[in-house]
């Protein structure tokens, strides 16, 4: 039996008569009878006999709708399925996302995300630039956020905001609370070194070579959320990006841009040849919005 054979023969069983079938299923009676007709003859026997006006099952439909029912349940999950797929009511999205976008931006946008789509499931791990390739390949995750991605050949990358490396300093450092500071003004200020820091460690070793400033550090951390604690303490400044800047504020710590700005692209990667699903699609321009 053909896929409509199933779906004819189920209206028909279950309504009682090819009228009730054609409404339910939207098409017209001969339409129905034709392919009922097609169905028996390729089966070789009769699925209904009618009796006063109704089409009652024979026995060999009878034995046959037990299975024809899974086909048809099967059937209609398969449509409601795409259906919510196209309308991106539900489905899943893993992100791998560079801890820095969680303490405000990720979580602003899932919980903005699931206000509109509830039945959406999330997964999200942690990744760092130098994992980002392994964590993709081995389909850990659909797509990843990171800071200043390098291209690698057989991911895809599309930059979607722009966003700058920051000083944060204990305010009893600089008490006339400077929105920007220069390398040099740091200078003669205990800094918080951040080891193996990536892409933005490289910009800001960049910068420092460009202005020729050494910076005085007696304290190495590998997190960046480590070092804005360290600053909260008084222990010194130290460099992170904004994001990291912004969720660990507190009343005796603020942050400065550098003079001039030191900025880097936020992008998302994911697999060349395995494209983003409709629904990670929709996430994404929440993510965007609370970026930019």
């Amino acid at each position: 039996m053909r896929l409509r054979h199933i779906e004819i023969f189920h209206a028909i069983y279950t309504t009682g008569s090819i009228t009730n079938a054609a409404k339910i299923l939207h098409v017209s009676q001969p339409s129905v009878s034709k392919v009922l007709s097609h169905a028996e003859m390729q089966l070789g026997f009769n699925l209904f006999e009618r009796v006063k006006g109704r089409l009652i099952p024979t026995n060999e439909a009878q034995m046959l709708f037990g299975e024809v029912d899974k086909i048809y349940q099967q059937m209609r999950s398969i449509k409601n399925t795409a259906e919510n797929i196209k309308k991106t009511d539900f489905g899943n999205i893993s992100i791998g996302v560079t801890p820095a976008l969680g303490f405000g931006v990720l979580p602003r946008a899932i919980a903005g995300f699931q206000t509109h789509h509830p039945k959406v499931n999330f997964d999200i791990q942690t990744v760092h630039n130098n994992e980002v390739t392994q964590a993709l390949f081995e389909h850990k995750c659909d797509f990843a956020m990171l800071f200043s991605p390098n291209e690698i050949a057989g991911l895809n990358c599309q930059t979607i905001a722009e966003s700058e490396l920051v000083i944060m300093y204990p305010k009893a450092m600089f008490p006339d609370g400077p929105e920007q500071l220069s390398l040099a003004q740091l200078e003669e200020s205990p800094f918080i070194d951040i080891s193996d820091s990536g892409p933005l460690g490289d910009l800001l070793w960049s910068r420092m070579m460009e202005e020729n400033v050494q910076l005085q550090s007696t304290i190495k951390v590998q997190t960046y959320f480590i070092a804005a604690r360290m600053v909260a303490e008084g222990a010194g400044v130290c460099v992170v990006d904004k994001f990291t800047a912004q969720g660990n504020l507190s009343d005796n710590i603020a942050f400065a841009s550098f003079s001039p700005k030191l900025t880097f692209n936020i992008g998302v990667m994911h697999l060349e040849n395995h494209s983003l699903s409709r629904v990670s699609e929709d996430f994404l321009s929440y993510i965007s919005k609370e970026i930019n």
